[in-house]
């Protein structure tokens, strides 16, 4: 069981495979901070975005999982705040790679792009890789 904190946000697009991956991050050990949406009605995703980016913040989370459509206007949308760095990815490489090369504290999916068995991949990927620091460090100090 980790004592880390996990957040989890979607839009309307992204509802169905948020609430599977709860239940992952429920087997996994983590804790979960459920940010919404809690229901299949339309909403805008930047404002999921938003709450995860405050989440960081303040501390309500060390890490977080976004999910919307295509997974690519959260990412945007996410991505404004400086102190996020969330990673679309698709596959268990580029999940690997977000964490190894650069320290992304948010996992971004596409709800409807995304298949469940990879999202899960994705994720146990995600929660289980360390950042490489090194000359990936100077990287992320630009960015942040």
């Amino acid at each position: 069981m980790s004592d880390e904190v996990i957040a989890i946000a979607s839009d309307h697009g992204g509802y169905d495979l948020k609430e599977i991956l709860k239940t992952e991050l429920e087997h996994l050990g983590y804790a979960i901070l459920d940010l919404g949406c809690y229901n299949k009605d339309s909403v805008d995703y930047p404002d999921y975005a938003d709450k995860m980016a405050a989440a960081l913040l303040n501390k309500s989370a060390e890490r977080g999982v976004l999910i919307c459509g295509s997974g690519i206007g959260i990412s945007i949308a996410a991505n404004r705040h400086r102190h996020v760095r969330a990673a679309l990815v698709h596959d268990g490489l580029t999940s690997q790679l977000s964490r190894h090369h650069n320290n992304a504290n948010v996992i971004v999916l596409g709800g409807r792009t995304t298949g469940v068995d990879v999202a899960k991949d994705c994720l146990k990927i995600f929660l289980e890789t360390d950042f490489d620091g090194g000359r990936h460090q100077r990287r992320i100090e630009l960015m942040s």
